[in-house]
């Protein structure tokens, strides 16, 4: 495990700090109806976590991450589950300031975890410069299932939350012309026993921005230099969709959040299970 560097410069001002104690108790407190609640209530809901798991939390350095990192050590202090968690840290190939914070606020935040070089950012610019995104995160993922199977884990947290789920849809919708949504879990098609799990699936994301600012904490964005070449995201342009649409249904977010929740098959034309394509008329005749 690399260690973390317990004289790296402090990049976030003391004035702007928090005692972990006082950030440590919010999360129960403050934000336990927006947060925590939700948190619990998604590894409740979709069976996350099982006793005799060991759970690899995957740190990017963002705020989705960092505060399900906190999210996981509150978790294991008042749960009664008897399961293992471990930190781990996959640098892209960040430039070193940005490790230097990265590493900042894993010490402010006390959260100890298994650091390693991916150099992710270098091979995606030379092979994917017209897919960045798309690259970056299917070679992130196998390189955290790999860790994580190193240390012996059987899950791999990952910080999608509830916009992400939402905007997934859309995106697929939209773009893609299929109906698709981010799973709160799903096992791994190329490293056998291993779990993925998203348990911030009900977590809005505008809470998770409100315990950052409360915290103090200056989280990592993307930090990619590949994708900042790039001109226009799809996704950002879907965040802008939904607030314009939020101007005159305010609810719409739980509408599409509720939609991968209430697919009725009758009024489907065609769908997919197990690789296989269906259509209505397969059953048509048959009713």
């Amino acid at each position: 495990m690399n260690s973390i560097q317990s004289n790296c410069p402090v990049l976030i001002p003391e004035s702007e700090r928090k005692p972990l104690a006082e950030i440590e108790r919010a999360i129960i407190t403050k934000f336990r109806h927006k947060i925590y609640s939700p948190f619990v209530r998604a590894i409740k809901d979709f069976q996350l976590i099982k006793d005799g798991d060991k759970v690899a939390v995957a740190i990017s350095g963002g705020k989705d991450s960092l505060l399900m990192a906190k999210l996981f050590q509150e978790f294991k202090n008042h749960s009664k589950a008897k399961f293992e968690v471990e930190f781990i840290v996959m640098d892209p190939g960040y430039h070193p300031d940005i490790k230097r914070l990265l590493i900042d606020n894993l010490n402010y935040l006390n959260i100890p975890a298994h650091i390693f070089d991916g150099k992710i950012f270098e091979v995606v610019d030379r092979i994917a410069k017209d897919y960045p995104c798309y690259m970056c995160a299917r070679m992130r993922r196998g390189a955290l299932y790999n860790k994580a199977k190193e240390i012996g884990c059987n899950k791999l947290a990952l910080g999608h939350h509830y916009n992400d789920v939402i905007e997934t849809i859309l995106l697929n919708v939209l773009y893609s012309g299929n109906f698709k949504t981010m799973m709160p879990k799903l096992k791994a098609q190329n490293f056998e026993g291993m779990e993925l799990i998203r348990p911030m699936y009900y977590i809005e994301e505008r809470y998770i921005e409100q315990f950052t600012k409360y915290a103090g904490i200056w989280p990592l964005n993307c930090a990619c230099m590949v994708a900042a070449k790039k001109i226009g995201n799809k996704r950002y342009e879907i965040k802008e969709l939904i607030n314009n649409l939020k101007k005159d249904f305010e609810d719409v977010e739980k509408s599409i959040f509720k939609a991968a929740q209430n697919v009725n098959l009758d009024s489907i034309i065609g769908w997919q299970k197990g690789g296989q394509k269906y259509s209505f008329l397969d059953f048509y005749d048959k009713e």
